[in-house]
């Protein structure tokens, strides 16, 4: 089962439903993603297993990115030993300052984009024109309740300008949060059909005029940090009424310099949760 957010075929307008691969059922009384999220995790389920409204062939709907209302993008940082590597490798003068965070109790959290600006799946994405070295960053999406439950998983590209952090860690915010800085999708897997969220493989393609230029493949077994401690960190004094996805952090960077050009397709694939694909362009004028 997927959850889905997409365009009805009947009304023009967005809807939510679940997919079984071949026909996807809207939930009747929710139009949204973020009234699902308001809901406790077993009556959410419930929802899901009951959905009854109109059908549609799996293949003929738009699908739209799974966020909406009022439902915030956040990420983790330094949750795995290559990101740590690559984080230390492009700072310029805080090296020592991903080494403390990766063994430290308190996880790195940073907010990432509202809804209304996140790329779904065969949307644009963008890297900034005022940097030189911009990569993607495959993440396990934690889709949660308003009251912190993990009750999905989907696919996040954390899209990030290495040359602006690596200048100063303080620079996070410009080298994260812009304007196509962050795709989601294309679906929520229910967290209650994935056996093991740690033994997820996690696969980045990047291509470039047809030709694969990057690729590679891990898996949230080297995950550094326990899930329902990172969502825990998040709830812990803040309020989410449509619910948060919070992205695990990355276990695949390509090595410098490599970096993304126009035109590059990026492809992230997790088993058991989907396929996301973005194209990339540069600059705000060419994501507008």
């Amino acid at each position: 089962m997927r959850i889905v957010r997409f365009v009805s075929p009947l009304t023009g307008a967005d809807a939510v439903g679940v997919d079984d691969g071949e026909r996807l059922v809207e939930l009747s009384g929710l139009t949204t993603v973020a009234e699902l999220l308001r809901l406790p995790a077993a009556e959410l389920r419930e929802r899901c297993a009951s959905a009854d409204g109109p059908a549609h062939p799996s293949a003929d709907v738009r699908r739209l990115a799974p966020v909406d209302g009022r439902t915030e993008v956040w990420a983790s940082g330094v949750t795995y030993r290559r990101s740590r590597e690559a984080r230390v490798v492009e700072s310029e003068r805080a090296a020592d300052v991903y080494e403390l965070v990766y063994d430290a109790e308190r996880p790195e959290l940073f907010f990432k984009s509202v809804a209304w600006k996140v790329s779904g799946d065969g949307e644009r994405i963008a890297v900034r024109d005022d940097s030189e070295i911009d990569v993607p960053e495959p993440e396990l999406g934690l889709v949660l309740n308003a009251s912190g439950e993990i009750v999905g998983y989907t696919v996040v590209d954390d899209v990030s300008s290495r040359s602006i952090e690596g200048v100063n860690p303080l620079y996070l915010p410009q080298a994260k949060i812009y304007l196509g800085g962050c795709a989601v999708g294309p679906d929520i897997r229910p967290a209650w059909e994935v056996a093991d969220p740690y033994a997820l493989d996690i696969v980045l393609t990047i291509t470039r005029a047809g030709e694969v230029v990057w690729d590679g493949k891990a898996s949230t077994s080297q995950l550094n940090r326990r899930l329902d401690d990172l969502a825990g960190y998040l709830f812990h004094a803040d309020v989410f009424p449509d619910g948060a996805v919070l992205a695990t952090g990355t276990c695949l960077v390509p090595d410098l310099p490599f970096t993304l050009a126009d035109g590059d397709t990026v492809t992230i694939g997790i088993s058991e949760v989907g396929t996301l694909a973005n194209t990339v362009v540069r600059g705000l004028a060419r994501m507008l």
